[in-house]
């Protein structure tokens, strides 16, 4: 194109320059007059930059210095608290971190609740100080290194058995009370702390009324966590066991995976639960097999803090009329969650879909409201999480054997 031919080019798009800009601050201002696939393109960006523009003023300008990376988790969290979900959040790097790995603390290896005299033993875990030591529960912690837990706090009392692995500390344990007698008998143990992963499986066996019983304690429906729950089921079996207790008292849940795989234990055929999300396809994970005998009676042992995949696998149980639930009204979740990982090393843990059990139900208030939740066949209304609601279950499991 030759010098001449430019020149008038030049000019017009001079002129049409200011004419651009005016129509686009004023689209800026006005998106929703922006065709489609512009609007689409160009207004997501936007808002994204407007949040960046409020982090760096407040990171540059707030009175005293703020690090930007904790006004980025403070606006992540605030995304999500929006949702008005008490079961979707933001975990921060560490939190992310700590959530992910294996729970673990120093001390002998029970789970304990309080009493007015001292500290009932709820759980003894498996391989364990107190395990070795032959602690059960529904024995009472009285006394730790001579000193009277009465009158103290539970957190309290719990700090006086912590301490440093190797460490020795002495329990002053009293039996429960005779039925024919006037006290309890009252021991002393020595036993030496260690550094404790709490165990997915807790088991024990009990006799009631002549009838030999096994007890499995889940806590949480982690990552292969059926293959201990069976473990324990056949093993108690084999030692003669003539029913099973499946203990989730306190149970917040896990992987809906693992639900399935464990209400498979006890439920031969049919479906367990059925998923529904939004990004998901709907899905019925059904019964994998191999399940132990329907004439094994099952007793599920739940409470308040009953909740997610351990309310799954009651609500199958249940439904498939394969188990008694005995208890108080489980949590009511409904909705399950997924991690995402992001770029920070953080991650949201947010609902993204709902659960119905075998025969339609929606157990929860979809993450805005308490859910429906399970009500129990034998109701404890006292005491549920104390030694009472396992001999509430073991009367009931026992009652049901042939």
């Amino acid at each position: 194109m030759s010098l001449l031919h430019r020149q008038p080019l030049r000019i017009l798009i001079a002129l049409m320059l200011p004419i651009l800009l005016v129509v686009g601050l004023w689209l800026g201002g006005h998106p929703e007059h922006l065709p489609g696939f512009l609007r689409d393109a160009f207004v997501a960006n936007h808002q994204t930059q407007v949040v960046d523009e409020a982090i760096q003023r407040i990171s540059s300008d707030y009175y005293r210095k703020i690090p930007t990376s904790k006004l980025s988790n403070a606006s992540i969290s605030g995304v999500v608290a929006s949702l008005g979900d008490r079961f979707s959040h933001y975990l921060t790097p560490s939190e992310y971190r700590e959530f992910d790995s294996p729970p673990h603390f120093t001390g002998i290896g029970v789970a304990v609740g309080p009493k007015q005299r001292g500290l009932l033993i709820a759980r003894v875990f498996d391989s364990s100080p107190a395990a070795r030591a032959g602690l059960k529960a529904g024995e009472l912690i009285v006394a730790v290194n001579g000193r009277k837990l009465e009158g103290l706090s539970p957190d309290a009392a719990t700090a006086l058995i912590k301490g440093l692995p190797g460490t020795d500390v002495s329990l002053q344990i009293e039996g429960p009370r005779p039925a024919h007698g006037p006290r309890a008998l009252v021991r002393t143990l020595k036993l030496t702390r260690a550094t404790i992963s709490e165990p997915v499986v807790a088991s024990a066996s009990r006799v009631v009324h002549g009838v030999k019983l096994g007890v499995v304690a889940l806590a949480t429906f982690s990552p292969g966590a059926h293959g201990e729950v069976r473990e324990a089921v056949e093993h108690a079996l084999h030692r003669g066991a003539r029913g099973i207790v499946l203990d989730l008292r306190s149970n917040g849940g896990g992987l809906v995976e693992e639900a399935q795989l464990i209400a498979s234990i006890f439920v031969a055929k049919g479906t367990i639960v059925s998923t529904r999300g939004r990004s998901q396809p709907s899905q019925t994970l059904t019964a994998t097999g191999d399940a132990i005998s329907a004439k094994i009676p099952v007793v599920v042992l739940v409470d308040s803090n009953t909740a997610s995949a351990a309310e799954i696998v009651t609500a199958a149980l249940q439904d498939h009329r394969r188990a008694t639930v005995v208890g108080t009204h489980t949590f009511g979740k409904g909705v399950f969650q997924e991690e995402q990982g992001l770029a920070n090393g953080g991650a949201l843990d947010i609902t993204v879909g709902e659960y119905f059990t075998p025969s339609g139900r929606n157990l929860g208030g979809g993450g805005v409201k308490q859910g429906a939740g399970i009500t129990p066949e034998v109701p404890v209304p006292k005491g549920v999480d104390t030694d009472r609601g396992l001999t509430v279950a073991l009367n009931t499991l026992a009652a049901k054997v042939r």
